[in-house]
């Protein structure tokens, strides 16, 4: 297990410095905007790395299954469609599609398909039936997006990834699905060297960002896992519940937007500056705690749905819990800056008491 690791690692740094030298040539940069304050041109190179060590791995290290021969032949078309996208702007009506043909492709092929919801309602366990595909689609969909949302600051994309991916590891080591936890292992330990030059960690001027190619191929291999997780015609390693904790942020933060978007009025596409990063730097945290702090929020979602998986808490609680925390997601940032004017206040009368308390 180790050998496939230390090659992917060496791989991804490798493949990195390439392809960055080859973005500036081709001109596939990420270059300032209204909504994009980083300094200078960078590379969107992070998910062509990441494809490549993929595709390597599975190459070298795999005798490919038809189920798997699938998987790379998504995760191709949509880090082309991806790498398009980043240097040519793709209509989103264009990407909708392709993920729409990538989900029918995996349900008519492979039967990688969201067919069972457990007993998430209390009702019963549920069997989609023909309500299958449609409710395939929109996972396909909400994931890819979801994880495409979140990539708006230096480390938030691999962070996050990073914490769904560990999670579906240790779920699939547990239960001895050692081949699903090695793949997971391996997109860990190939976003490693993308997350220490998106950072800067090695110089500023070898920074790269993760493109569309990269959030898009994140998002479809975390819902190809969390269906092989989680369905019974494969071998489920956690209930489907356990599934909406994983990815609950980047989730969260996706339809939390989208309906705010709907409310004003606006297409639930249209990009602006009013996702949790956001409003985390414009509440006065700089990149790194922002960073910090979503991370932590991430890894204490997937905690707990980690925790009542092991528990076996009914999956109806971990369904309301999951309804309650999105309510409370939603609500605080609608009203974000009246809970920041509230507790900045209550800050202050803090400092008063704790002046007057020394004078």
């Amino acid at each position: 297990m180790l050998t496939p690791l230390v090659m992917v690692f060496g791989l991804s740094f490798l493949s990195l410095y390439l392809l960055r030298l080859l973005a500036f040539r081709i001109g596939l940069l990420d270059t300032p905007s209204e909504r994009k304050h980083h300094a200078g041109a960078v590379p969107l190179v992070g998910g062509l790395s990441l494809y490549v060590c993929l595709i390597t791995y599975f190459l070298f290290y795999h005798h490919l299954d038809t189920v798997e021969t699938i998987y790379i032949l998504s995760i191709s078309l949509l880090a082309l469609v991806g790498a398009l996208d980043d240097k040519f702007d793709v209509s989103y009506k264009v990407r909708f599609f392709i993920q729409i043909m990538l989900a029918l492709l995996m349900i008519s092929t492979v039967k990688v398909e969201l067919s069972y919801l457990g007993n998430m309602f209390g009702l019963g366990e549920i069997h989609l039936g023909i309500l299958s595909y449609p409710i395939t689609l929109l996972a396909v969909i909400g994931a890819i997006n979801a994880f495409n949302m979140v990539d708006g600051i230096d480390g938030l994309l691999g962070g996050l990834s990073i914490v769904t991916f560990s999670a579906l590891g240790y779920l699939f080591g547990t239960s001895g699905a050692t081949d699903l936890m090695l793949l997971c292992l391996i997109v860990i330990v190939a976003l490693v060297p993308y997350i220490i030059m998106n950072l800067g960690l090695i110089g500023k001027t070898r920074k790269i960002f993760m493109g569309d190619a990269g959030s898009m191929l994140i998002g479809f291999t975390a819902v190809w896992l969390l269906i092989k997780a989680t369905q019974p015609n494969f071998e489920p390693v956690m209930r489907p519940v356990t599934a909406l904790w994983i990815i609950a942020l980047p989730l969260m933060d996706m339809a939390a937007i989208m309906i705010r978007r709907v409310k004003r009025g606006d297409s639930p596409f249209k990009p602006d500056r009013e996702h949790l990063h956001h409003i985390c730097q414009r509440a006065g945290l700089n990149a790194n705690q922002t960073l910090t702090a979503i991370c932590t929020v991430a890894l204490s979602m997937t905690g707990i749905g980690l925790i009542g998986e092991n528990l076996d808490v009914p999956e109806l609680a971990m369904f309301g819990l999951f309804i309650v925390m999105f309510c409370a997601y939603y609500l605080a940032l609608a009203h974000v800056w009246r809970l920041l004017t509230m507790i900045r206040r209550l800050f202050k009368k803090d400092k008063v008491f704790e002046t007057e308390a020394k004078s």
